[in-house]
């Protein structure tokens, strides 16, 4: 059986290697096989997540970053389906408005943080600031952020700043999960071509998309420095293979009932007291059945 988390988990000690990490996994699971098993990992991360609730003590944020096409949507919607939509709040972080720019980069996802109990998702978050940013420092302009004298002290600064607020996080009882869905840029290209060619998918597609494919090699640059200097103990990144859609929902899901039972999460205990009072409810809901 497959150690999901110890496979894909970046090392915290920066020695993480992109061109190392796999875009798709040699195994011989069916898709029938892997949607039986994605199933199960959902009904017990549901029933996981009951006692998240309970307990009131942690919250599980999720983060998701990627290159486009990679899945992010669908496995969010395939992970998340079977589970309590109460208990969950996912949250999509595209352009920045003009009333989030005029803030520090992490104010926007920091009002989206899941309370206790919940499961939060961010489809794309803070971490745009160090990927998408730095491959376009010119967006840097319309931030109006204190002048350096080096670009490369903004990046080491946001850095030092992501780890500081999740090492926050951790330790008032939010738990960090990242996943990075690693796509090869030829299945992207099938990707592209597949919303192009299906009419239904045609509402996918931007030619936007095509011009940053462009700056590939810039975004894997950005990732491979991103996830070294920011994958901790307390918040881990995942580099899960994302060329075949099945397998990486499965590990996904497996990572996250992994971390959640991790938790060793509780049913509150019922004092003395509530226990007799429900002595007393029972004893009168049992007498209305007598009148």
């Amino acid at each position: 059986m497959i150690d999901f988390p110890e496979r894909y988990r970046v090392p915290f000690d920066g020695s993480f290697k992109l061109k190392q990490a796999k875009t798709t996994e040699d195994q011989k699971k069916t898709e029938e096989e892997l949607a039986d098993q994605l199933k199960k990992a959902v009904k017990k991360i549901d029933k996981l997540q009951q006692a998240l609730y309970a307990d009131d003590h942690y919250a599980l944020l999720l983060v998701f970053q990627a290159m486009d096409a990679a899945g992010k949507d669908s496995t969010i919607r395939a992970i998340l389906k079977g589970v309590n939509p109460a208990g969950c709040q996912v949250f999509s972080f595209k352009q920045p408005s003009a009333e989030e720019l005029d803030h520090d980069f992490m104010w926007r996802t920091t009002r989206c943080l899941p309370e206790r109990g919940r499961i939060g998702v961010f489809n794309r978050s803070y971490y745009e600031e160090v990927l998408v940013v730095r491959v376009h420092p010119e967006y840097l302009a319309g931030q109006n952020i204190p002048k350096h004298g080096k670009l490369e002290e903004i990046w080491e600064e946001r850095y030092e700043s992501i780890r500081d607020h999740e090492k926050h996080l951790a330790r008032n009882g939010t738990v960090v999960l990242k996943f990075w869905l690693n796509v090869s840029k030829q299945e992207q290209k099938n990707r592209f071509v597949s919303r192009l060619d299906e009419q239904d998918k045609n509402w996918k597609f931007s030619a936007g998309d095509v011009q940053e494919r462009q700056h590939w090699d810039e975004y894997m640059q950005a990732y491979e420095a991103a996830l070294n200097e920011t994958s901790t103990k307390y918040a881990p990144w995942y580099a899960i293979p994302a060329d075949d859609k099945p397998y990486m929902r499965v590990a996904i899901a497996e990572i996250i009932a992994d971390t959640l039972e991790a938790m060793h999460l509780q049913y509150p205990d019922i004092s003395v007291e509530e226990q007799a009072k429900f002595s007393e409810a029972r004893h009168l809901l049992e007498a209305e059945d007598k009148t």
